[in-house]
């Protein structure tokens, strides 16, 4: 199951593990991504921090954590190929961390509650 931010961030949790992405409301507000930069395996952040940044033909972003964690594993398919995340953005998992406080997870919101929040926008 899928946990989501209002910055469009997802994780799936798999025990102390979060693996992240970018919801597929927010890579169609992009559009076309043509860049990733992906963090560096070891570097941490806390929740709300931006960890990684992603261009496209229409903007920049910064992507944020969803939870405070320490990276251990980024997807480097992204950096030739950026446009995965276009072709099934669910799908495709950005980075993967360890959590420092499993408890902020209370903090995010489930696919309804996600889908309720972007029809706000």
């Amino acid at each position: 199951m899928k946990l989501y931010t209002n910055e469009h961030e997802w994780a799936q949790l798999d025990g102390d593990t979060a693996t992240i992405g970018l919801s597929e409301y927010a890579i169609k507000e992009l559009g076309d991504i043509t860049f990733v930069e992906l963090p560096e395996v070891g570097q941490s952040g806390n929740k709300s921090e931006s960890i990684a940044f992603i261009e496209s033909v229409k903007a920049a972003s910064d992507i944020y954590l969803p939870l405070s964690g320490e990276v251990i594993e980024v997807n480097m398919d992204l950096e030739d190929k950026p446009e995965l995340l276009n072709e099934d953005a669910q799908g495709t998992w950005i980075l993967k961390i360890k959590l420092n406080n499993p408890d902020e997870v209370e903090t995010l919101m489930d696919e309804d509650a996600y889908i309720a929040y972007t029809k706000t926008l």
